[in-house]
Formats: C-alpha cells, sequence, structure tokens
C-alpha cells in the first residue's frame, strides 16, 4: 500500500463520524458490547490501544461486530504491525512515525494514522505522501490554535487530533478547515464499561456523533 493509498482510506474512514472513539480494554468481556454500543451510537471507526494485556484479543472480538472498523492504535513497532493485522485490525494508529513503521504498514497493507506534533513532522511526512495525519498530544502541542496555524503553511494536510479532546474543546477541532474528525476517549469511560451501562455508552456515542465536523 502507497502512503497515498493509506492517506485516502484514512481520510475515508475519518469522515464516517466526527469521532474515532480511543478505546482501552481492560477486559475482553467489554470487546464485543462495547463495540455493538458505539456502532449503534452512530460511530463506526473503532481505535483500540494496544496498552492492555488483552488489546489484540478484543481487537479480534470486535472485528466480528457488524457495521464496525476497527483499527489498532499505539502502534510503535513492525511487531505490532503484524499483531494488529493478524488479529484482524483495518486501520493502525500511531503516535508518532519512524521509517520502520511506516515502512511495516506500508508492506502490510494497512492503512495508517501517523503521528505528528510539529511542522517539521508534518513535513516529513507529507514529502512521503501522507496528506492525513493525527496530531498528537493535541491539548499539550497548543491545542485547536496550533493546528490552525499548521494549516496555513501546510494546507494539503489534514488531522485527526487525538489527547485531550473532550466534550468541551472537540467543536474548537472540528470547526477547522485541516480537521476531519477528531479522536476522544469520553465515549467509553471506564465506570460504564465496568457497570456494563452498554446504553448509556450509545447515547455519549449518539451525541458525539451530532457533532459538528
Amino acid at each position: 500500500m502507497t502512503p497515498q493509498d493509506a492517506s485516502r482510506a484514512a481520510a475515508e474512514l475519518c469522515r464516517r463520524a466526527p469521532v474515532i472513539p480511543v478505546l482501552v480494554i481492560d477486559e475482553i468481556a467489554h470487546a464485543r458490547p462495547l463495540a455493538e454500543a458505539l456502532v449503534a451510537g452512530g460511530l463506526p471507526a473503532l481505535e483500540v490501544t494496544l496498552r492492555t494485556p488483552c488489546a489484540l484479543e478484543a481487537i479480534a472480538e470486535m472485528a466480528g461486530v457488524e457495521g464496525g472498523i476497527v483499527g489498532a492504535g499505539t502502534l510503535l513497532t513492525p511487531a505490532d504491525v503484524t499483531a494488529a493485522v493478524t488479529a484482524g485490525a483495518k486501520f493502525g494508529v500511531s503516535p508518532g512515525a519512524t521509517d520502520r513503521i511506516l515502512d511495516a504498514c506500508e508492506a502490510a497493507d494497512l492503512p495508517l494514522l501517523p503521528g505528528a506534533a510539529t511542522a517539521s513532522e508534518v513535513m516529513a511526512l507529507l514529502e512521503r505522501g501522507y496528506t492525513v495525519q493525527k496530531f498528537f498530544p493535541a491539548e499539550v502541542a497548543g491545542g485547536a490554535k496550533a493546528l490552525k496555524a499548521l494549516g496555513s503553511p501546510i494546507p494539503q494536510v489534514s488531522f485527526c487530533p487525538t489527547g485531550g479532546v473532550s466534550p468541551a474543546n472537540a467543536g474548537d477541532y472540528l470547526s477547522l478547515a485541516n480537521v476531519l474528525c477528531v479522536g476522544g476517549s469520553w465515549v467509553a469511560p471506564k465506570d460504564l464499561m465496568e457497570k456494563g451501562d452498554w446504553e448509556g455508552i450509545t447515547a455519549l456515542a449518539r451525541t458525539a456523533a451530532a457533532l459538528q465536523a
């Protein structure tokens, strides 16, 4: 997969809903009902972060949920890429970008949303052909004002900002011309997952899906 093809796939994914849930799953029993709840609420693209022991198993479970598109976040090594694809991930997300990660995703035909936080990082990815990128960590890196400023000299790159994005500031990001969607964990709070309150999570997803992109 070329970087251009990866960016086209990422753009299509980002346009499906204004929010991509960023999910940390500690219990495998939560995987399928969580995916079903989020998809029912209008958020089909689901990023499962590889931060817990059951993350890969969760991706495999969620891959079978109708209407959902499950990806793997926190890709750090080529081994992560191989494991994610084997588990059934349809896209990848990385906090930053290295040649090894980019090479691995391109070789595996896994569309990647590579992370960038500075103009130089954005330019380096653009040179390679990535026109859709993850702005991370969004709030720490300057928030919506910083992302708007990047858009002036580098308008050909679009972003999914992640990291500190919340219902309070999501609209600031989504109003920008260079933002396709945002990534956020607020739609799947740990307390609701532990309670099994899937209807509550569907309600949060429905509200997030109604945000203006």
